[in-house]
């Protein structure tokens, strides 16, 4: 019978856990925002989409809006404990001297320029509460290479590079900050970025879909579901020591060549 503590409280999070999930409209972010509020912590979400009825609606490029966003999560909730950046665009698809500078430079102000902003804002509230965890949603392109997604590409290795170094320089304020590399999810989302691919190659959607599955080395798409139990688990006692760290949640990626 297993009765250690540690294992028995992988599911749970400690209470009076408070936890904030940017991109928690919708897709990966509301099912972490869902697992979080499930394993028994008070979560707020934001979005820049006001019909997904977020607890904050925020442009997290938009310095003011993530400004206003924590005041009120200082009056709501009196704190922070948890971070998860979620948010994030997949931009264009093309090759490299087809993609246009300001929407390259777009993604990059919202994947990357958000992330600093909002954990910016957040770090102080995470020290004022002993510590905390900062988790970091990036992509498996962010450890391997992804033609014709450059903005993207550029994007998720930054989100990488960022926990990584952050978990360095946060570890003695007892914060720690994981990253999270998803493989291909399956939902509206990725159907968009099919169909963006096509476009750019060429290639037929069913041929890319069946791409994509292939990659992977158990040939399917993940559930939302399985990133968000991976937060939970960072998140519960029984990940206190885990920090630094690039978790592939992804099926075991073999290549981001979907053709």
């Amino acid at each position: 019978m297993v009765n250690d503590p540690l294992i028995l409280e992988a599911g749970r999070v400690p209470e009076g856990t408070r936890a904030l999930v940017t991109g928690g409209g919708s897709g990966i972010g509301r099912s972490i925002a869902a697992a979080l509020d499930s394993a028994g912590a008070t979560v707020v979400v934001c979005d820049a989409d006001s019909s997904t009825n977020p607890d904050f609606v925020v442009d997290i490029a938009e310095e003011l809006d993530v400004q206003e966003m924590f005041r009120g999560i200082e009056r709501d909730l009196g704190g922070l404990d948890v971070l998860v950046n979620n948010v994030g665009i997949a931009g264009p698809a093309g090759l490299v001297d087809e993609i246009a500078t300001d929407a390259f430079d777009h993604v990059l102000e919202v994947n990357v320029g958000g992330t600093f902003r909002v954990t910016r804002q957040a770090v102080p509230l995470l020290r004022a509460s002993g510590g905390g965890l900062i988790v970091n949603i990036a992509s498996t392109a962010g450890i391997f290479a992804y033609p014709y997604r450059s903005p993207y590409v550029a994007s998720k290795w930054a989100m990488v590079g960022l926990g990584q170094s952050w978990a360095m320089e946060l570890g003695a304020d007892d914060i720690r900050v994981n990253v999270i590399c998803p493989g291909s999810v399956g939902g509206p989302r990725m159907d968009q970025v099919i169909e963006r691919e096509a476009e750019a190659t060429g290639i037929d959607e069913a041929v890319l879909r069946s791409g994509y599955e292939s990659q992977v080395s158990m040939r399917r798409f993940m559930d939302p579901a399985d990133i968000a139990g991976a937060v939970v688990y960072m998140a519960s006692p029984a990940g206190r020591h885990v920090s630094g760290q690039v978790l592939s949640v992804d099926g075991a990626t073999e290549t981001l060549r979907s053709s």
